[in-house]
């Protein structure tokens, strides 16, 4: 079965840096940057990005493009034992789908109820004003905001949801053929519009103060270990690795592309997109006094607290209204470029696993996803959602990327995987240091710490994530813990998928391993 390919390197870069570049960046970034005394999170971002982010992105770049597979196939390439480790990455990939589609659609809501904003801004009365835009995401969506409310649904969001899977698939119909046709045309969109953004918002009275926060760090915010965490673990989320899509990417690459030089504008250009979004949302933020309402929950910033800042623009009505629409047309073009990525991501592994015809395997994974996404369109979704984010990233993720170094480092030769890296590049190459300590040593040892200081702060407080917000040991046990053993536990399914059926087992034995 002949493999897709991008059509060109420009295209590949541009696809990397559009699944890179998504949500993430534009509420999750500044929001964190807020939490953890400004400019020291963006330090120990860097010092992330740099030691593990560059490295990691390269890597499975270079494996996927090497074994012309997705994750649990590239992984088997290296070392048979290490397929189960793909698949776990996989199966993350496809419950961050699951939830990413209905933030996704939460979206789309907004840039169609945005119309709203103009009678809000007319409201006489500032709190008022304020009161109703607050509102009025939550109220669209009909969210409980806890656990409980399971009967309730929203149809605005259904069709929302409907339009995002529609589009999703849409965008990867045809693989990387499909995916190259449309990124050129959306993921310079989002670019235009935060800088637009920018502009206005470092011309309002105070934005000064809200870049002053962004930028001057309190360095006494670095003792605490929740911000090398949540550093370390917006890495990941942001630059798109340990989730089965890198891999996937790097498999359509021909073979005189280059890995180093390619790693590098694809994080330096993730870098720079979630510093333009700090500078939108900070000036704009510190412009209209309300900089001390920044959340570290992207929900909260993105729709609940960001509306107000819009309704407190200016005095007129439809131009405030203009600015929500493109403010939330933003996200749609940040956040579809990252939701087909992961999805791809899922599709192909499945498809060079078991030979499915990839358009085919892609339409399943959409319907199996569309349905459980459903889910998080009842009462109880925005819950859910907060939940499940929490276990795929602080924990799987993180989990998957100490033993994707492991699987490298030690089950294997970095020297073999650094040769694919710097192959074709001149005088810019990974250097064997800096690659090697952070495979062998730097990742495996950090990433370890973090995941148990994330376990010692889930069990300090009785084991419930969310408890303040009245979430359950029950709602994490099906939505935290299940959801994570099933994932550590995919490969060991597909492994007794594959012994049952001769077919899947003959094409095993026709597996090419690196060495071949």
């Amino acid at each position: 079965m002949e493999r897709s390919s991008w059509s060109s390197r420009s295209t590949f870069i541009l696809a990397a840096v559009g699944s890179a570049v998504g949500l993430g960046n534009a509420w999750r970034f500044p929001g964190l940057v807020a939490k953890h005394g400004g400019g020291a999170f963006l330090f120990v971002y860097l010092i992330a990005m740099v030691c593990l982010g560059i490295p990691l992105l390269m890597m499975e770049i270079s494996i996927g493009r090497k074994m012309r597979s997705g994750a649990p196939g590239a992984l088997r390439g290296i070392n048979k034992k290490a397929e189960w480790i793909g698949w776990a990455a996989t199966s993350n990939a496809f419950i961050i789908a699951c939830y990413y589609a209905v933030v996704f659609a939460w979206v789309i809501l907004m840039v169609f109820m945005s119309y709203k904003f103009a009678a809000f801004t007319n409201l006489p009365d500032m709190s008022e004003r304020l009161n109703a835009a607050k509102n009025l995401w939550a109220q669209t969506i009909q969210t409980t905001g806890t656990v409980t409310g399971w009967s309730t649904i929203s149809i605005p969001v259904i069709i929302c949801l409907l339009i995002a899977w529609g589009l999703i698939y849409y965008c990867i119909r045809n693989s990387a053929h499909s995916v190259g046709k449309v990124i050129k045309y959306i993921v310079f969109m989002p670019i235009i519009i935060l800088v637009i953004m920018a502009i206005k918002g470092l011309s309002m009275d105070g934005a000064m103060e809200g870049i002053k926060r962004l930028f001057i760090p309190d360095f006494n915010a670095l003792t605490s270990p929740g911000i090398w965490v949540d550093a370390f673990g917006q890495v990941f989320y942001s630059m798109s690795v340990m989730m089965a899509i890198m891999f996937a990417y790097g498999s359509y690459l021909s073979d005189d592309s280059n890995i180093a030089v390619d790693g590098l504008i694809i994080a330096f250009s993730d870098i720079a997109v979630s510093l333009l979004a700090g500078v939108v949302m900070f000036s704009t933020m510190g412009g209209t006094g309300m900089l001390d309402n920044m959340s570290a929950s992207g929900v909260s910033t993105a729709f609940m607290i960001y509306p107000q800042t819009i309704v407190s623009l200016t005095n007129v009505g439809w131009f405030n209204a203009l600015f929500g629409v493109l403010f939330y047309l933003c996200l749609v073009t940040l956040a579809i470029d990252s939701a087909f990525s992961i999805v791809e991501g899922v599709s192909s592994a499945i498809s060079d696993k078991f030979g499915f015809q990839l358009k085919k395997t892609t339409i399943g994974v959409c319907i199996a996803a569309g349905i459980i996404s459903l889910v998080f369109t009842t009462g109880a979704g925005m819950a859910y959602v907060d939940i499940v984010d929490n276990w795929t990233n602080q924990y799987n993720m993180v989990i998957v990327g100490v033993l994707e170094c492991i699987a490298v480092g030690y089950m294997f030769k970095t020297s073999k995987v650094l040769h694919e890296v710097n192959r074709n590049t001149g005088k810019i190459k990974m250097p064997s240091w800096w690659f090697n300590a952070a495979i062998k040593v730097i990742a495996p040892l950090l990433l370890t710490i973090l995941v148990c200081w994330n376990l010692g702060s889930l069990f300090t407080s009785g084991g419930i994530y969310g408890a303040a917000d009245g979430y359950t040991l029950a709602s994490n046990i099906w939505a935290g813990w299940i959801i994570t053993i099933l994932a550590f536990l995919s490969g060991a399914i597909v492994r007794i998928i594959v012994k049952r059926n001769k077919k899947f087992r003959e094409r095993e034995e026709n597996f090419k391993a690196w060495e071949d």
